[in-house]
């Protein structure tokens, strides 16, 4: 765990609340946590699919989990109160950019207000370290060819992205007015690329729909084929959050800022590159198939700039996206074919850690 800059041993029995425990990124950084043997707290509506890794990885095995809304500030504070945190990392979110044309209200109640309750509960409490996961997608998007960079301005043309971009701005409000001085507390946000990875079974996302399709033996519905993204496995931005909330433990006044963790440039890919891998990881020729009805706004290109992260922090990508492919046809594999799901997560864990310490 050295080999990726993390202190294994700080994470013994540190109170770890984790917010949104119940979905696929939760439910990935609530194993790691155990595995360094934090005492973890969860926070979250029940899982919103059926299967979800919640239940098939039995991430509430050993932990705190409590089911509420992150609407509600009373409910938040309630899990405050109960667990009484060290540490918080803020993952709770409606996070379907398609859903937020549905439900804009909820969208913007859960990602900005929910928010705005998050650092409510830790604005009272003894919280020493919070870290709020928006999105790659809060940066204001010109469709230019560069990453984008923390300076840059945020914004968002759906009601999904823009959400993420308030999310930010109150982020840096609340850390400005209230945890500076006599409440000095390790206050920053992370915006992670296109996360992929065993466990996803999110509607309008990408890899749930290229996996239903390839079992079902149906070509792959896909709505922008040309669409670039900064793909990485979950593993990779969680390693920077981890790494992140150790250095925010240590120094809150130098590393209370925003933090980029996106992949190399060279596996910031296109929809039907990622596509052809996961197909090929699995054995088959893939057919993908334009689909059809009005076209809502999602952004053609993005990425991020990920320099701050290397210099500041020491970290790093570890897998490149042929990798990363891989992993995901592993995990859904050995789920078909009723496989234990925790204990392939902590070996997709294990060889995260020691890639490249052969």
């Amino acid at each position: 765990m050295e080999a990726l800059g993390m202190n294994p041993a700080f994470w013994k029995d540190k109170r770890v609340l984790v917010t949104g425990h119940t979905g696929f990124k939760g439910g990935w950084l609530v194993i790691w946590l155990r595995k360094m043997g934090a005492e973890v707290g969860g926070l979250a509506l029940p899982p919103a699919t059926t299967p979800n890794v919640f239940e098939l990885a039995k991430v509430a095995q050993g932990i705190t989990s409590m089911f509420g809304d992150i609407r509600d500030l009373q409910t938040v504070r309630s899990a405050f109160d109960r667990f009484k945190p060290d540490i918080v990392f803020h993952l709770a979110a409606q996070a379907i950019v398609l859903d937020s044309y549905q439900d804009p209200v909820g969208t913007y109640a859960t990602n900005v207000m929910g928010t705005v309750h998050v650092f409510e509960a830790a604005r009272t409490s003894s919280v020493r370290v919070v870290v709020n996961v928006t999105s790659d997608k809060c940066y204001d998007n010109r469709e230019w060819v560069w990453p984008y960079r923390e300076v840059d301005p945020v914004g968002g043309k759906d009601p999904y992205s823009s959400s993420k971009g308030c999310a930010e701005l109150v982020t840096a409000a609340y850390r400005a007015s209230f945890f500076q001085d006599d409440k000095l507390i390790g206050f920053a946000s992370a915006r992670a690329g296109n996360v992929i990875g065993g466990g996803d079974w999110a509607p309008h996302r990408l890899i749930p729909d290229v996996i239903a399709a390839i079992c079902g033996g149906r070509p792959v519905p896909v709505r922008h084929p040309d669409s670039v993204r900064p793909w990485q496995h979950v593993l990779e931005p969680l390693s920077g959050y981890l790494l992140l909330a150790e250095r925010l433990w240590d120094d809150p006044t130098l590393f209370s800022s925003e933090w980029n963790f996106g992949p190399d440039p060279d596996n910031v890919r296109s929809v039907r590159w990622l596509i052809d891998r996961i197909a090929a990881h699995w054995g088959i020729e893939p057919q993908q198939m334009p689909q059809p009805g009005p076209r809502l706004h999602e952004a053609r290109l993005l990425a991020l700039d990920s320099s701050k992260a290397r210099a500041g922090l020491n970290w790093a990508p570890r897998w490149n996206l042929d990798r990363a492919a891989a992993a995901v046809v592993e995990w859904y594999k050995s789920y078909h074919v009723g496989a234990p799901m925790a204990p392939i997560m902590l070996d997709q864990i294990n060889a995260f850690i020691n890639t490249g310490q052969d």
